[in-house]
């Protein structure tokens, strides 16, 4: 095979529109933008502009509070966790630590840690040291014979 004789598979390149270039294109004269007003024109970036009257985003009141230094933890199951000690890409002789985890491809990355959730089934006996675990979590590993150690500091309860 030569490079001239490569081409895409059959409509895996589909040519693009050309607008306003004559009555046989099928969008020609105003290219499928109407007559005349604001919106025919270029350079028009509306947005939540209302004409005048006060916008719906400052009409309706303001709820809530985004934190800015919140804490995102990458989450992985139980369940997950056990189909790949199945399928030998977690070593349950050693522990199972975050490095571990991605290594195996549970997750792509760790963000701020790694918090085990309890959905699915844990069978094998097995070390978790992670940043984060649910209190079920906990429990259904000390069930199956394993131990989970949590690394990151409790949160402090509210008084």
């Amino acid at each position: 095979m030569k490079l001239n004789q490569l081409s895409d598979n059959a409509g895996a390149a589909k040519k693009q529109k050309r607008v306003a270039r004559g009555p046989g294109s099928g969008k020609g004269k105003m290219g499928g933008r109407g007559i005349k007003g604001q919106k025919s024109r270029s350079g028009v970036a509306i947005g939540g502009y209302e004409g005048g009257q006060m916008p719906l985003y400052r009409r309706l009141p303001k709820r809530g509070f985004t934190k800015p230094n919140a804490k995102h933890y990458a989450v992985v199951n139980l369940g997950l966790i056990q189909k790949f000690v199945d399928a030998g890409k977690l070593d349950i002789k050693a522990d199972i630590t975050e490095d571990a985890i991605i290594a195996a491809g549970l997750t792509k990355n760790k963000l701020d840690g790694i918090r085990v959730l309890a959905k699915g089934e844990l069978k094998a006996k097995i070390t978790l040291i992670v940043t984060g675990a649910s209190a079920s979590a906990i429990e259904a590993v000390a069930k199956a014979g394993g131990s989970l150690t949590v690394t990151a500091p409790a949160a402090v309860a509210a008084e």
